[in-house]
């Protein structure tokens, strides 16, 4: 009775060594050299100008068994690229970016939705200017591959929402300068 105790046993560990572990959460560092938040907005009816920032750091969680995830970015305010020098300095000023006092904004989700196997949108708090609102990216892209020539396992991703800047404290001139403005992520984050 005892060999056949130890049997069991030994059969019990075997067949849970054999069974595939279940996947667990995996970070990604964002890269910050593939990685450019932009926004666009109306410019007196005339037409749609088009920024963006050139530092973004930070990290998304991914655990696909589960369909799961979260989504912590910092954006370097300071950063701004207008495509001109003297606007850069203009929109860092205390009626709109206000990066003297505010040189970052975040965002950080509370839940990523998934569609079958991919996330199709991210629930997340965005704090521009010290004020954090809730807000939902529709994601537009997403592909998990592994980076052709990083050779790691790799994230890219395209995302969207439309704020209100006067709800960031950042409304002067609206609403002739539109007061809608869209946010559109693209991010490129790599298994580290």
């Amino acid at each position: 009775m005892n060999r056949i105790a130890k049997l069991s046993a030994a059969l019990i560990i075997a067949a849970a060594a054999a069974t595939p572990a279940f996947a667990a959460p995996e970070t990604y560092s964002v890269d910050g050299t593939h990685t450019f938040p932009r926004f666009s907005y109306s410019h007196f009816g005339m037409s749609t100008q088009l920024s963006k920032f050139d530092k973004t750091t930070g990290t998304v969680v991914l655990d696909k068994a589960a369909k799961t995830g979260s989504v912590d970015i910092t954006i370097d305010m300071k950063s701004v690229n207008t495509g001109y020098d003297t606007f850069n300095e203009h929109i860092q000023g205390e009626d709109f970016l206000d990066t003297a006092k505010y040189p970052t904004a975040t965002f950080k989700s509370t839940k990523v939705n998934f569609a079958g196997d991919k996330p199709a949108s991210i629930d997340g708090n965005l704090t521009i200017k010290g004020v954090t609102k809730p807000v939902t990216l529709k994601v537009t892209n997403f592909i998990n591959m592994p980076h052709p020539m990083l050779k790691k396992d790799a994230i890219g991703a395209d995302a969207t929402v439309v704020i209100k800047r006067t709800e960031f404290n950042a409304g002067k001139y609206a609403p002739h300068v539109g007061d809608d403005v869209t946010i559109t992520v693209s991010l490129e984050a790599i298994k580290g």
